[in-house]
């Protein structure tokens, strides 16, 4: 008789089954709570959406108008020799300012780094090399306090200071108009992020593809929420811009070691939310020049598996466990909620786990009860509706991605954007274990290095314009 014997045992479906209810129950529940969140940062872009105030400004000027003071880029780099010296020709080409100095920086045992940094410089003037006198790698954030204490070197003999310094990564293809507008928007806030768009990988589809998918929803609609909201916001690391009132600030609180966190994997999203903390103003800034592109710093996201995993594993590990125990809950309850949001990510990590892994028993005990070795019991009415309310929520989620990914890329990103969530979710599950598995590491007196993830290809090699299509440049 169908689920009377087995040479399993009859009591190890049953078990099965149970768990396979357990597992979808805390799922659905978690997924219900996490809907409901997402839910109010939809309806208040709506909002703004409908009273037009999600609309990107317009901004034009002419590339031979003068910046209101110095401008410093750091630039720091480590094994970049593939990319950092077409950044650094791209960035003399693409800003003629006088007023723009750059330094760039890499470390005493990266000679192919040094030399593509030598190459991309020419004779500009503008442009400054720092070799770290210490052997690489230490952290981003380690390096770029080089670049700030070269800085400093360069003001106290000109007997000058800057008036701002923007940050970019060796990789960056960073827009003509870019540096005129942040050191516009500097003018009345010390610290100013504008969009960061991934270039679309034809053979990276799913890994490389899921960043374009994250990164057009978050900087076209969480950090419009954010900036309206009036809370902190995050530095993406790139494309941002910080008065040098700011970062001094932050470097007489850190001490002698420099305004940015070495210690920390994360440095960029601490050093946001420390602004914020400090007093300082800030805008997310989205504004389209005046052929119509959006002015963004365009960058290549990791294209396998592995890679991919290490770099959300160092966003997880830095964002939401050391930005908890470094930067703790403060503020109103708007920044509280903000900041529960960001460090969310291994919890999302371990629902998604269990979901998957509740889903994998309901096949197995779907096969099983095919075989005649197992009669399923129904589930709880309680659980059925949660499911409901789950798929309805997957269905909301999934409009609001293929709207944003099809306005950035085009319609067919769009839809392959929907298609790549299970994807997206595979990687966050692997980041978020392996998040916390270093965290517990850095607990036992692990010591944090800079992991990141090798750029082998510019961006200006895979340039699209924003309907996915290559237009040769």
């Amino acid at each position: 008789m169908p689920g009377s014997w087995h040479p399993a045992g009859y009591g190890l479906w049953r078990l099965l089954e149970f768990v396979e209810h357990e597992l979808l129950l805390f799922a659905a529940v978690m997924f219900v709570l996490g809907s409901l969140d997402e839910l109010v940062v939809d309806l208040a872009w709506l909002r703004l959406r409908l009273t037009g105030r999600t609309r990107p400004q317009r901004f034009s000027t002419s590339p031979d108008a003068p910046l209101a003071g110095v401008v410093a880029v750091l630039m720091p780099a480590w094994r970049e020799a593939d990319v950092v010296g077409t950044t650094l020709a791209h960035c003399r080409a693409a800003w003629p300012q006088r007023e723009l100095r750059i330094y760039a920086g890499c470390y005493r045992n990266d000679a192919a780094t040094m030399a593509a940094l030598a190459a991309g410089a020419g004779n500009d003037p503008r442009i400054r090399i720092v070799v770290n006198p210490v052997a690489g790698p230490t952290t981003k954030a380690d390096c770029l306090n080089r670049l700030y204490a070269a800085l400093i070197a360069d003001e106290c003999r000109q007997g000058a200071r800057a008036r701002s310094v923007i940050l970019h990564d060796a990789e960056d293809l960073v827009h003509g108009d870019a540096l005129a507008l942040l050191d516009r928007e500097l003018g009345n806030a010390e610290f100013v992020q504008l969009p960061v768009v991934p270039e679309p990988q034809p053979r990276s589809r799913w890994v490389a593809g899921h960043y374009g998918d994250e990164f057009a929803e978050a900087h076209a609609k969480t950090m419009v929420v954010r900036d309206r909201l009036g809370v902190a916001l995050p530095a993406a690391g790139v494309g941002c811009g910080i008065s040098r009132e700011a970062l001094a600030r932050l470097a007489e609180l850190r001490g002698a070691a420099g305004p940015f966190a070495a210690e920390c994997l994360t440095e960029d999203y601490e050093l946001g939310l420390t602004i914020a903390a400090t007093g300082g103003r800030q805008r997310f800034v989205r504004a389209r020049a005046a052929d119509g592109s959006l002015i963004a710093t365009r960058e290549l996201f990791p294209t396998d598996l592995g890679a991919a995993v290490r770099q959300k594993t160092r966003w997880m590990h830095g964002i939401a466990y050391q930005g908890w125990d470094r930067l703790g809950w403060s503020g109103r309850l708007s920044e509280r909620w903000m900041r529960l949001r960001d460090r969310r990510g291994p919890l999302t990590a371990l629902v998604l786990a269990a979901a998957y892994a509740g889903i994998l028993l309901w096949a197995v005990l779907i096969a099983a009860e095919l075989a005649g070795w197992h009669q399923p019991t129904r589930l709880p009415p309680a659980l059925v509706v949660l499911l409901w309310i789950n798929l309805a929520a997957f269905a909301w989620r999934a409009a609001f991605r293929l709207g944003f990914t099809a306005d950035a890329y085009g319609w067919a990103e769009g839809w392959r954007a929907i298609a790549r969530i299970p994807f997206a979710n595979v990687i966050a599950i692997m980041a978020g274990r392996r998040a916390t598995a270093s965290y517990v590491r850095s607990l036992l007196g692990g010591v944090v290095t800079w992991d990141k993830t090798p750029h082998p290809v510019h961006a200006s090699a895979l340039v699209y314009d924003r309907r996915g299509r290559k237009d040769g440049t």
